[in-house]
């Protein structure tokens, strides 16, 4: 039988017990419908996980007792950053979502001209946490011990004016010559700009390239933002990940 994975925000070890409460403590007894006795896998998304039962629940509490740790990784050798032009809701969800299950260990959403949505700082922050639940979610899904860093939306003069990590960096453009073939085979980090559903202006894509992002191209077709984003991810895995 499938033992359910929980993400635990707390520290973990073995031999010690942690109360969930309000929306964690429902999604355990509620969603997934663990009872009292029922086995459940934990993690704090820092790497590992540990075996955990439940002990108790009672009250909108459930009681967790840790169990053996596991030194459990399933992180791509590919350090993989999105820069991903901010699109509408479930878009931008979506991509998030897949984002996580595909390995990505970071995530930039970038205020671009052409992005529909515009966002002040208490938006900014709702969405964050937004996208931070679904990353868990989908962390929870797939395996991976470890949360993506999700960065708080940022313009997008601001992200090429602080990237300076060291990874390659590329710029998905339909116009581009180039293709990710063309990308050295000795990569070991990569950042990848996509723009929202508009598109990055020709005064965007220029000032990426001056901050030294590499336009490529993935195909003949143009896509939509959150298809390039999942394209993209699944080829530069199988490329230079784990895929």
């Amino acid at each position: 039988m499938r033992v359910r994975r929980v993400y635990v925000d707390a520290p973990l070890a073995t031999g010690t017990r942690v109360t969930l409460q309000g929306a964690a403590a429902s999604h355990v007894t509620r969603v997934l419908r663990l009872r009292v006795g029922e086995a459940l896998t934990v993690f704090n998304g820092s790497g590992g996980e540990y075996a955990a039962s439940i002990e108790h629940a009672h009250g909108g509490r459930v009681a967790v007792a840790i169990g053996e740790r596991r030194a459990i990784e399933c992180e791509s050798p590919l350090t993989l950053t999105l820069a991903q032009g901010v699109s509408r809701g479930e878009r931008m969800d979506l991509v998030v979502q897949k984002a996580t299950e595909l390995g990505a260990s970071g995530l930039v959403p970038v205020l671009a001209q052409r992005s529909v949505v515009r966002l002040t700082a208490q938006q900014a922050a709702r969405r964050l946490n937004h996208w931070r639940a679904i990353a868990i979610a989908a962390c929870e899904q797939s395996g991976r011990n470890r949360l993506p860093a999700i960065a708080v939306p940022v313009p997008l003069e601001d992200f090429l004016r602080g990237n300076r990590d060291g990874s390659t960096r590329l710029l998905l453009s339909p116009a581009a010559t180039s293709t990710l073939a063309d990308v050295p085979r000795l990569v070991t980090a990569v950042t990848v700009l996509i723009g929202p559903e508009g598109g990055l202006a020709e005064a965007e894509q220029q000032a990426a390239v001056a901050a030294g992002f590499t336009p490529v191209r993935l195909g003949p077709r143009v896509l939509r933002t959150e298809t390039a984003a999942i394209a993209a991810l699944t080829l530069l895995q199988r490329e230079f990940g784990d895929l």
